[in-house]
């Protein structure tokens, strides 16, 4: 390591010592600066990786910033200004940025003596103040242990930033005043103990939604659900499990989350005017501290980050008045809700299991709990008023907005007519919207937020239909009876109860008939291809995934290869071949691999394979006696076989307006039930023609249960 002006002060002395002679007192003396020049020259050393901190810090509020203009042009996208929380969340990652991007304010030992520096501390605060206001939403979204976890860790953050300001203004480290705290503590203690509730809310009106839907669409024998009755069905439930699942929406309806976009208003404005008399320290580069320049681009980062990070919090404070619900409940600020305490209470109520034997230590212990519950109790009624009183402000300036707006309309009256009057909307509002977005606040969604998550649900229906199978359509149109006549046909005997299995057995000795259409065979084969995805989804819903699916699976991968248990489909002995005989050798090489031995999977599967062969071929024989003569031809085959695969496959779809409703009352965590109604939805889009089609079919007077075995279909139609 060289110590460049240490050894330029040595070498002065040294010729001052050699060329003038001076005494020994004065050369002692010299030397004596020279400790205090080794001490500088080592604090700026180790000082040097400072300014790549900076740097450090800056890139970490870029991240936020950019996670939070990611979260704005969603919302913005999306129509939804209340702007759910989906990129900047709480969770380990954010958490670790943010640590990040607030050094500045937590550095205890670094010396910030010039202006700028001081600014960008305080800048630092006031740019954790808008972080706070824009995580506040998610907090809604978790679970109980996850909000658990991130609020302890979020407010160990919060409190060594905040007493580390406090030592700082105490000590004089920071001269400038910080009155940018108090909104962080209340939003930190706001959220900490009310978020869990509302799930439980919801969850529980979700049931009770769902009950209430169960009796509005029942199957019945002899007919396919209406797609307009699956249609609002799916809607109903779109609505609930979208709302519940859109936490942030009924969190973003709170008050402290009001509180906080009116108190993050008050933060940016307070940091744009401090800015405004920072300028001309940032031209006179008025930085002295060991991350000079690098912290001119922090304040500048996060005064950026300040601004933008308002939007959101700024927008969300209107969020209520998106609600029904009269002007008294908003001046209501004294009466607290039981909800936000109710956690408190149980916790004070919950008694605790301690490993000591003395009675009189487990009274004051207990005696001890309480008082501090009864004071957090206290304390959170405290700061939900506070909250409420701070809500007020956007509700008067809407009110005054409004009210001045309305005067200006009476004036002009004649020049514009009322375009749209929320009261006579012809909207569909079902009960259960009614049931499930009601607070126990007094708080109800108003008509225009109930269309927008009603037609939420358009988006997802037209995407699928945009994937819609459009070959399976025309084979059901084309080629399906209206009797499912080929159902009963196709095979003389029950023994195997596999939808798959036959339709792919069926698809195999029609795609190897050498005088059909190259185009033709394509065409079936992108049907079939098309159909044993929904008819996959049917076996799959209800279990019933055993070695006759995993066969029909491995040969359907076969055939899309051209050939049938290792055998060519394209088999040049087929050219002279009548329908008839290539009939027969199917028949034939299947009994060989029914009679095969099951050694392993590869050979149990080909048995499986062999014997749906050899039952259906000796069906078809059976069914066209003269086939051996050559007067079936195998454009007829062909048809037949057609004809065979579409009742199959439609027969089997009659099951997907059931599969729709169980995928609707799915009853797991929130994102899996979500997802579940979301693929229900998309699910509707995608068959809501072939689900017309089938209305129009003569449907079996069944049982709804049975419909899904394919045995129990054959039996009822032979009976007839």
């Amino acid at each position: 390591m060289a110590y460049n002006l240490t050894h330029e002060y040595l070498n002065i002395v040294d010729r001052l010592t050699d060329d003038y002679h001076i005494p020994n007192n004065i050369t002692d003396s010299l030397l004596g600066y020279l400790k205090f020049i080794y001490r500088s020259e080592l604090e700026d050393r180790y000082s040097a990786p400072m300014l790549w901190i900076g740097m450090y810090i800056a890139l970490a509020s870029l991240v936020c910033i950019l996670a939070m203009v990611a979260e704005l042009l969603h919302g913005f996208r999306s129509r939804m200004l209340w702007f759910p929380s989906k990129y900047f969340t709480i969770n380990s990652a954010s958490l670790t940025v943010i640590s990040v991007a607030m050094k500045l304010p937590v550095d205890l030992t670094g010396s910030m003596p010039g202006y700028v520096d001081q600014v960008a501390k305080l800048g630092s605060m006031a740019f954790m103040c808008t972080m706070m206001a824009n995580l506040l939403p998610s907090l809604g979204t978790m679970e109980s242990n996850e909000l658990l976890s991130n609020i302890i860790a979020l407010s160990v953050q919060v409190i060594t930033l905040v007493v580390n300001v406090c030592i700082q203004i105490q000590t004089g480290a920071v001269s400038v005043s910080t009155h940018k705290e108090d909104p962080r503590i209340i939003q930190l203690t706001s959220p900490t103990h009310i978020s869990t509730h509302p799930n439980s809310i919801l969850d529980s009106k979700y049931q009770k939604g769902q009950g209430i839907a169960s009796k509005l669409i029942q199957p019945s024998p002899g007919r396919v659900v209406p797609v307009e009755m699956l249609q609002q069905y799916v809607r109903n439930h779109w609505v609930m499990v979208d709302s519940s699942s859109r936490l942030h929406f009924i969190t973003a309806c709170f008050h402290p989350t009001s509180a906080s976009g009116v108190i993050c208003l008050l933060v940016t404005i307070l940091h744009t005017y401090t800015m405004s008399g920072t300028i001309k320290a940032m031209l006179v580069k008025d930085y002295d501290s060991d991350y000079r320049w690098s912290v001119l681009v922090v304040l500048i980062v996060q005064s950026i980050g300040v601004l933008i990070g308002t939007i959101m919090p700024l927008s969300r404070c209107f969020a209520t008045l998106k609600f029904k619900t009269s002007f008294s409940i908003h001046l209501k600020v004294f009466k607290v809700e039981r909800y936000w305490t109710h956690m408190l209470y149980d916790w004070k109520q919950a008694s605790i299991r301690l490993p000591f034997h003395s009675r009189r230590l487990n009274i004051v212990i207990e005696t001890f709990k309480r008082l501090i519950i009864y004071i957090c109790i206290q304390l959170q009624k405290g700061v939900v008023v506070l909250c409420k009183i701070i809500a007020l402000i956007p509700f008067v300036f809407v009110m005054c907005v409004s009210y001045c707006f309305r005067c200006l309309k009476a004036v002009f009256c004649s020049l514009r007519e009322d375009a749209v009057n929320l009261e006579h909307l012809n909207i569909d509002i079902s009960p259960i919207y009614i049931l499930f977005l009601h607070f126990e606040n007094g708080m109800g969604v108003g008509v225009r937020t109930m269309e927008g998550f009603s037609k939420s649900v358009n988006a997802l229906i037209r995407k699928g239909i945009k994937g819609q199978p459009n070959y399976l359509i025309k084979l059901i149109r084309e080629k399906s009876t209206v009797g499912f006549h080929g159902v009963a046909v196709f095979d003389q005997t029950d023994d195997d109860d596999c939808w798959i299995l036959h339709v792919v057995t069926l698809t195999t000795i029609a795609v190897s008939l050498p005088e059909i259409q190259m185009v033709e065979v394509d065409c079936l084969l992108e049907c079939v291809r098309e159909g044993l995805l929904y008819v996959t989804l049917v076996e799959k819903n209800h279990n019933f995934i055993n070695d006759l699916q995993q066969a029909a699976e491995t040969l359907w991968r076969e055939i899309n290869t051209n050939k049938w248990l290792g055998n060519e489909l394209q088999n040049p002995a087929f050219q002279k071949s009548t329908a008839g005989q290539i009939v027969k050798w199917f028949r034939d090489n299947a009994k060989h691999y029914s009679e095969e031995e099951t050694w392993n999977e590869d050979a149990k599967h080909r048995r499986i394979c062999g014997n749906s062969m050899y039952r259906i071929t000796e069906t078809i024989l059976h069914t066209y006696n003269t086939i051996d003569d050559g007067t079936v031809s195998q454009k007829e085959l062909f048809d037949s076989l057609s004809s065979m695969i579409a009742d199959i496959i439609a027969a089997c779809l009659t099951n997907l307006p059931q599969i729709i409703i169980m995928k609707c009352h799915y009853m797991s965590a929130r994102k899996e039930r979500h997802a579940s109604v979301k693929d229900a939805v998309q699910l509707l889009g995608e068959t809501t023609e072939i689900i017309r089609l089938l209305q129009d079919h003569d449907i079996p007077n069944m049982n709804p249960n049975d419909m899904p075995y394919l045995n129990k279909w054959r039996a009822y139609l032979r009976d007839l």
